[in-house]
């Protein structure tokens, strides 16, 4: 039986979820875009300073944030002048370290999508008068609507996840940065298993939905391009 707090836990966390997904869409698509066509030589240190959270351990990754966005590091500097306060233990704190740690989730399946598209495709319609922002909605968009939904699905679902990064920065904090992974947490340190289970059968039951909406979408794709 879910209490008020648990609910108030998967709310937080779905409206977390959402706003992250939302940021990244609007921030990821154009550095996807990027790494998919440029030929600089900066693009292989880009590409693995954005995928570092795949690698570092949650924890450390939500321990350097914690530094960074405290007094005395530079986002909690900036954060300061433009009279945001200080963002650990924060709603807006854990938006940030969420968009940082799930950017990969992102990028990576956008700038697949965008390396598929045909340069010819992009280069007939720059021919025909279509300007750049023309080309990205009738052409790059249509073409990469798998890519945008599997990176905004895995985007979704990893924010839903995450333990490490949230508990790093935003701590335990009820309606302002408990979410469903920190409430189970809770449960399980107050012996409270019967709530954490409940929990968990949610977020295992998400996660289940989550790979087959991926597997139909992926096979449905496939099956339309080689029709």
């Amino acid at each position: 039986m879910l209490s008020a707090e648990d609910f108030e836990a998967v709310t937080l966390t779905l409206r977390l979820a959402s706003i992250v997904t939302a940021i990244l869409l609007i921030v990821g698509t154009p550095i996807a875009w990027w790494l998919a066509k440029t030929t600089s030589k900066w693009r292989s240190p880009v590409y693995a300073l954005i995928a570092m959270p795949l690698i570092l351990p949650p924890s450390v990754l939500g321990f350097y944030l914690l530094l960074a966005m405290g007094p005395n590091g530079p986002i909690g500097f900036i954060s300061d002048i433009l009279g945001l306060g200080y963002l650990p233990f924060t709603f807006n704190g854990l938006v940030l370290g969420s968009v940082i740690y799930s950017l990969p989730f992102m990028v990576q399946p956008l700038s697949t999508a965008f390396e598929a598209i045909p340069k010819q495709s992009i280069e007939l319609a720059a021919t025909l008068g279509a300007g750049p922002l023309d080309r990205f909605f009738s052409i790059i968009i249509p073409a990469s609507k798998t890519g945008f939904l599997s990176a905004s699905i895995l985007t979704f679902a990893h924010t839903v996840g995450e333990f490490g990064v949230v508990l790093m920065i935003g701590g335990s904090i009820p309606s302002e940065t408990r979410v469903v992974s920190v409430q189970i947490y809770d449960h399980v340190e107050s012996l409270q298993f019967s709530n954490a289970h409940a929990l968990s059968a949610i977020i295992f039951g998400f996660a289940v939905v989550v790979l087959f909406a991926l597997l139909f979408w992926q096979q449905k794709s496939s099956k339309s391009y080689k029709s």
